[in-house]
Formats: C-alpha cells, structure tokens, sequence
C-alpha cells in the first residue's frame, strides 16, 4: 500500500550521507520534506538538488527539514553533495525498500523499455508524522515553491 496524505508515515532507517543513520519517527517535531528521486548528478534530478538547496534557508525558517531519498549509494551521494554543495542529507535506499513502501517505485519506459525506477515525488509530512502533502509524478520547475506555499498556510 503506498502512503497516503492523512496517514502516518511510513517509518523506515536508511543510512545518510552524514555517516548517521536516519530513522523517520525520530524526526518528529519538525515538518519533513522527503523527496524521492530517480539518479545522483542527472539533469533533472540536479536541477531538483539546486532548487532546494537554493531554498533551503526558506524551508528551514518554516521548521522544515529536507531529505533526498534516491536509490544511488553514499559514495554517489557523497560526490552528488559536494559538487553542488547541497546542504541537506540524501539517504541511500539501494535496494529501493523505502521507495517501495511509499509506492514511488513505478515500471517506467525508458526509449521505448520498461524498466523499474523512482517516480519523482515528494511528501511533505507533519510534526505528528503524518503525511501532510503528497506530490507525485513531480515537475521539477517551481515544485519547491509550492512546498514553500504549503508550509506557510499551515504554519499562518
């Protein structure tokens, strides 16, 4: 069952490009952007990289904390974060476990073949560790304001 907004997150540990594990219901307290995407140091998946880290400030004054969620491992991580100087924690979910549980893991066709992949998505989940927003099939140009948007109704 994929998650679903008005439900509890589905909770999970992933290893994180800080070298510390992240577990989601440890996250309680604050807002969680937890963005799903398909491949490290790609273009539409750096451009989406960029946008939050150019907003990242935005989203912190919200009490918002932002997770990349990709199925790449940490050295790919690791180099995807200091070529772009990303300053939010991407977590490793190679054998896409996570991905699964939120139901982002989607046949795909690629030139004409199917192959299993990330859908970009994104779930902006409450204090409480509920899913406040999901945003699925995600556009990349002006995605990160609509997060922005929503934090700042419920947070008026």
């Amino acid at each position: 069952m994929a998650a679903e907004e008005g439900k509890k997150a589905p909770d999970f540990t992933l290893s994180a490009s800080n070298g510390k594990p992240v577990r989601l219901s440890t996250l309680k307290g604050k807002w969680v952007v937890l963005y799903f995407y398909p491949k490290d140091d790609t273009p539409g998946c750096t451009r989406e990289a960029c946008s939050f880290r150019d907003n990242f400030k935005r989203l912190e004054a919200q009490n918002a904390a932002v997770y990349g969620v990709s199925p790449d491992d940490l050295k790919a991580h690791d180099k995807f974060i200091h070529k772009y100087d990303l300053p939010f924690t991407l977590l490793a979910d190679t054998d896409h476990t996570v991905a699964e549980l939120y139901g982002v893991w989607r046949e795909k066709n690629m030139y004409g073949k199917k192959v299993m992949g990330i859908e970009r998505s994104t779930f902006l989940i409450d204090p409480e560790g509920k899913i406040f927003k999901a945003w699925r099939k995600v556009k990349v140009e002006h995605h990160v304001d609509e997060i922005l948007d929503e934090l700042r109704a419920t947070n008026a």
